[in-house]
C-alpha cells in the first residue's frame, strides 16, 4: 500500500503523457493509466520481485499503448491535435510572442513525428520526463548503447528539420 501511494500514484502524470505521446487520444490515454493502475493494484503481491517498479510501470504503459495502437490501427502520422496544448498567457506576453511560441510548439511536434517510433518513444523519456538512460534501457528492453545512439540521431535530426524550417 504505501509504495503504491509513495511510487505508482505520483507516476501517474507521466505515464499519461507518455501513453499521449503514442496514443494521441486523451481518452484513450487515461484509460490506458487507469487500466495500468489497476493491473499493478491487482497484483501488489508481486512487487516485492520487481526490481524497478517505476521502469515496470513505464514498461507496461508503453506495451498496453503500443497494443491499443495495433487493435485500433491508428497510426501515428494524424496531424497534431492542438486542443491538447495550452499555453499560459502571462501579462508581458504579447499576441505576436504568444503567436510564436506556438508556432515554435507546432514546429518541434511536426520534426518530432517525423522520427522513428524508437526514436519517439526515447525523445519523449529522456527529454520529457527525464528518465535517465539506464531507465530508458530497461523500459523499453533496449542497451544503454541503443538508448544514447538512437537518443543522439533523434536530436540531430530534428535539429536539421528545425533549421530546414526556419529557412
Amino acid at each position: 500500500m504505501d509504495k503504491f501511494h509513495s511510487i505508482v500514484l505520483p507516476l501517474k502524470n507521466k505515464l499519461y503523457r507518455f501513453a499521449l505521446s503514442i496514443v494521441y487520444n486523451s481518452t484513450e490515454a487515461e484509460d490506458i493509466v487507469q487500466d495500468i493502475m489497476l493491473k499493478l493494484w491487482s497484483k501488489k503481491d508481486e512487487w516485492e520481485q520487481i526490481e524497478n517498479l517505476e521502469a515496470y510501470c513505464f514498461k507496461a504503459t508503453k506495451n498496453l499503448s503500443l497494443d491499443k495502437l495495433a487493435a485500433k490501427e491508428i497510426r501515428k502520422t494524424e496531424s497534431i491535435d492542438m486542443d491538447r496544448e495550452s499555453f499560459s498567457i502571462s501579462e508581458q506576453e504579447t499576441p505576436f510572442s504568444l503567436i510564436s511560441k506556438k508556432e515554435t510548439q507546432v514546429n518541434i511536434y511536426k520534426c518530432i513525428e517525423q522520427l522513428t517510433e524508437n526514436q519517439k518513444m526515447i525523445f519523449q523519456l529522456r527529454e520529457i520526463e527525464d528518465m535517465s538512460y539506464k531507465e530508458i534501457a530497461e523500459t523499453l528492453d533496449i542497451t544503454e548503447d541503443s538508448v544514447k545512439v538512437n537518443l543522439f540521431r533523434a536530436r540531430k535530426k530534428i535539429k536539421e528539420l528545425l533549421s530546414n524550417i526556419e529557412r
